[in-house]
């Protein structure tokens, strides 16, 4: 995909970077993992500094210091995250802020003047994402809030180097996602992305939406799947036809101790890692992997050292862009078939319910991202 700040290649894993950096990782860091492309939040950047600031210090691409594509989210999603901080209306939503109080508007017009304000290279449109479950009538009401706002931001946007993309919604119900895609595509977006999901629902439910709705998503057009980061999904949403995920698991999960590898997940806290001197994973040649081993990592954590999370951090991410790197190699191969079962055998039997790895959500408040995972 091309953009004005460089192109990144297909499936893509967008590393979140809520207020302007993925946590603990410096951007010649970030870009020595694979990432091409980060996502940064609108309304968070809105509120702290500012989207005048950011414009001031000539846009967000030079003041977070990553030279590559960037997406924004609208700030959208923060009708769901903020559900207690904020009441919606028709025209838009008014937000209790989470870090003074003070009362915030945020509509279609806004969250496209702040994301032009900002400056990246792919913004979304503003849109409802209710969380589940939620009733017929309610997710009609947010298809509905949804196009109006579509056609809102669709009308106001202005930059010829930002592409701008609309978000699918009506949750679970499969009539109104036809209906919601049906009037979005009449709109002529950039992109189109499949929101809503990773709410609450099961992954059963979330696999059925994306199998279904990911083909009919315009094929000439970038697909985007927001907020979903387990490999498993990413694997089955990619079958589906989809172009473009983000999620904060690699790096909330490795502030946690939990590291992704090509053997499945390992938990260095566990007792078993004490006199393991073996690398975190063999096959990865990130810094953590070449240099660190499994007992050293084990030790910061179990001493609350500040280094043991950004090296377990840099790692997942260098793990996630190394598994699109495969699926991207497969798909050029013919070898999508070897690929899933190896897949299917390293993470469709993790089956854990701890609250590191639950997925849902989409947000980052006072040091507590919720993108793909709520706490």
């Amino acid at each position: 995909m091309e953009t004005a700040h460089g192109d990144f290649a297909t499936p893509a894993f967008m590393p979140v970077g809520t207020r302007g950096t993925v946590k603990g990782l410096l951007p010649v860091l970030l870009s020595r993992t694979g990432t091409q492309i980060v996502l940064a939040n609108a309304y968070h950047l809105m509120v702290r500094p500012g989207a005048e600031i950011v414009a001031a210090a000539g846009g967000l691409h030079r003041f977070m210091g990553w030279a590559g594509p960037i997406l924004t989210d609208s700030g959208g999603f923060q009708v769901f995250s903020l559900a207690s901080l904020s009441q919606v209306d028709d025209e838009g939503v008014s937000f209790q802020s989470h870090v003074d109080g003070q009362c915030v508007r945020l509509d279609p017009r806004r969250a496209i003047e702040i994301q032009q304000q900002l400056g990246a290279d792919i913004i979304m449109a503003f849109d409802e994402c209710p969380p589940w479950p939620v009733d017929l009538d309610r997710a009609r009401l947010a298809v509905e809030r949804t196009v109006r706002w579509a056609t809102v931001c669709r009308r106001v946007h202005q930059r010829e180097d930002q592409q701008l993309f609309g978000i699918v919604q009506g949750s679970l119900f499969p009539e109104l996602r036809r209906n919601c895609l049906e009037r979005l595509v009449d709109l002529d977006f950039s992109g189109y992305a499949l929101g809503g999901l990773s709410v609450g629902e099961s992954a059963e439910q979330r696999h059925r939406i994306v199998a279904e709705f990911g083909p009919m998503l315009p094929a000439d057009r970038p697909r985007y799947l927001m907020g979903v980061g387990r490999p498993i999904d990413i694997f089955s949403a990619v079958e589906a036809g989809i172009d473009m995920f983000d999620c904060v698991l690699p790096t909330r999960n490795g502030r946690n101790a939990y590291a992704f590898t090509s053997v499945g997940p390992i938990r260095l806290r566990n007792e078993q890692y004490k006199r393991d001197f073996a690398p975190l994973d063999p096959e990865c040649g990130c810094e953590c992997c070449r240099q660190f081993s499994r007992a050293y990592l084990r030790h910061l954590f179990l001493v609350g050292e500040m280094l043991g999370p950004i090296l377990v951090s840099l790692h997942n991410v260098a793990f996630f862009q190394k598994f699109m790197q495969d699926i991207r190699q497969a798909i050029c191969d013919n070898k999508w078939f070897e690929l899933k079962e190896k897949v299917s055998r390293t993470w469709l039997a993790q089956n854990d319910s701890s609250a590191v790895e639950r997925t849902n959500g989409n947000n980052d408040i006072d040091g507590k991202e919720m993108h793909c995972d709520v706490l």
